[in-house]
This record gives structure tokens, sequence and C-alpha cells, in this order.
């Protein structure tokens, strides 16, 4: 018994730093083929001390599922094109951390500066449809992006398209090499990119002006948290997105703040009093640091936007001084 069990081959998968093991299937596989491996492998892993394992099966290998199921695996989370299990197979609590729990949407206040107007729609479907309300383009922030870098012209232009249920953005620009990344979406990127997917307006983001959460929003179980951000045009003829936008306009911004439906709803009286500000005052928010991860990854720090151009000057003159 011994001898067959050394004949099994193991499953190959990456370890992580938490003493984790991650397998990801590839190749097809006989469901009972698979369990015999599965079973030597979690004797294996538990010999050496791991804890979490997981299992990425894509869409082609889910006659694998219910024999990682029988071995003690459950669901995770899935997408498009896989299914992720997991199982503790170590004696300690269990520690795997929970799936997802937030979706970040944002919304665009985008200011005309010399007509005072402030960019709206209203919806062909979803909540606000058939409600007569005037609102801020808003939309969801991609959890996958594919970034298209290539050298153009001086100003920069963002072209959104999709592959295969993936987002792609397409940045012509003055950079010195053609690049491709596939990466997450920033938020002001996002917000920038859902202005032109509803309207064709082309804008430029300057600052996050405020936030909120709201509990359950999403498949009655997701926290939304939604970003109202502040961002300047630099196109003004618009081109409705038919399959979503039903109208789009320029509005004055008391117009769109005296709406009934802002006057009676608290959080949207809230939030248009707070567009209402940005457009006649001085009302600071946050903007962008770019910065990188201790990694390497680039990200970005959402600050007041007074230190955060004190913190751009500073790393120039630091990097100036090298």
């Amino acid at each position: 018994m011994g001898t067959r069990a050394q004949q099994i081959p193991l499953l190959e998968g990456e370890t992580d730093n938490y003493d984790g093991v991650t397998v990801t299937m590839v190749e097809p596989m006989d469901s009972e083929v698979f369990t015999e491996s599965l079973r030597a492998s979690l004797s294996h892993w538990r010999e050496e001390g791991k804890k979490g394992i997981w299992i990425k099966l894509p869409l082609g290998l889910a006659n694998l599922v219910e024999a990682a199921v029988s071995e003690g695996f459950r669901y995770h989370h899935a997408e498009p094109e896989y299914l992720m299990l997991v199982s503790w197979i170590s004696e300690t609590p269990d520690t795997i951390p929970a799936n997802a729990s937030h979706v970040v949407g944002a919304g665009a206040l985008v200011i005309n500066k010399n007509t005072k107007e402030v960019l709206v729609v209203q919806e062909r479907s979803g909540f606000f449809k058939d409600k007569n309300v005037w609102k801020l383009p808003t939309g969801v922030i991609n959890e996958e992006l594919v970034v298209l870098r290539v050298v153009g012209e001086l100003h920069k232009k963002v072209v959104l398209t999709s592959y295969r249920s993936i987002k792609c953005l397409l940045i012509i620009c003055n950079d010195t090499k053609n690049e491709t990344k596939r990466m997450g979406e920033d938020i002001w990127t996002g917000v920038a990119r859902e202005v032109e997917e509803e309207t064709g307006i082309i804008a430029d983001f300057v600052e996050v002006l405020a936030f909120r959460q709201s509990h359950k929003a999403i498949l009655k179980k997701k926290t939304d948290m939604f970003f109202l951000c502040v961002l300047s045009p630099r196109s003004y003829d618009i081109t409705e997105q038919k399959s979503e936008i039903l109208q789009a306009k320029w509005m004055p911004i008391q117009e769109y703040v005296d709406q009934p439906w802002n006057k009676k709803n608290e959080m949207f009286k809230f939030m248009a009093n707070i567009c209402q500000k940005k457009c006649e005052e001085e009302y600071l928010g946050f903007a962008i640091v770019p910065t990188t991860t201790s990694s390497g990854k680039e990200s970005f720090i959402y600050c007041n936007a007074d230190h955060a151009k004190r913190l751009k000057v500073s790393r120039d003159q630091a990097s100036a001084s090298l």
C-alpha cells in the first residue's frame, strides 16, 4: 500500500507566506485520478505543516468540483473564468480570509468652470429608470483592467474597449515606449473612464470630494464604497452611450441641487450640497500622490490637495538632487 501511495503523483502547488498552497489546475484530469492525487497531496502537505490549501479550477475542469468537495474543500469565490475552492488542513484555528466584501463605485462631478454647469445624465435602466432624475455619471471601478499605453499625441486620450469580458483601456500619450499591463483599475482612472463611456466627454481627475459606505447594497450582501470625485473636462460635446444613457446634458449647478429628488433624500441632498460648495467656493478634497508599494507595485495615496502638491514637490526636489 505504501509503495502504491508513493507512485501516485502529487499535485503541484505554489506556497505562500502563510504556510498555504495554491494549486492551479490546467490540464484535463479524470476525477478519480484527481481524487487519488489530491488525497496523497493533502497527506504530504499535512506532514509539511501546511495550513490553507487552495484549488483553482477553470471552467473546463468543472468535473473536478465534486471530487474536491468530497475531500473537505469548500467554495471560496468564483470569477467568470474559474472557481476557487479552499480547505484548512491544520489543527490550528481557521484563518482563511473571507471573499472580497466590498465593491468600489465612483461618481463624477464634471464642472464647466466657464458656465458654472455640471455634467448630468438620465439612465435607461436601473434604480433611476423613469424617475426623471438628473444624476452625475457613476459606475463601478473594475477589478481587472488591461492598460495599453501607446506612443501618440502629446495629450492623453483614453479609449475603452473589452476583450473576453475584461475591460481594456487604451491610453495614447507622449510616453517613450509602448507598454501593456494587466492590473486593477484605480479610482481616479475609473471615474474618468465612466464619464467618457457614458457621455463621450474626456475629463481629467482632480480630486475626491467625499465618500460614503453602504452595507448590503450589492446583491444584498456586499458593501458599496462610493467615491464622489471632481473632474475637469477637456471636451464639451456630448455623445450618449445609447445602451445605458437616455439623455445627457450640461446643467446649472443650482438646478441640479434643487431637484425634488435631492431635496427629499438626505444623502443625495448632502452630496449635492458638497458639489455646490465645490462649484461656488474653495473646497479642497483628496488629490492623488503616485507612489509604489514595498513590493514595487504602482499605487496612489489620496490626501488633502494642498499637502499632495507639497509631497510631489518634495519628491521632485529629492530626485533632482540625485
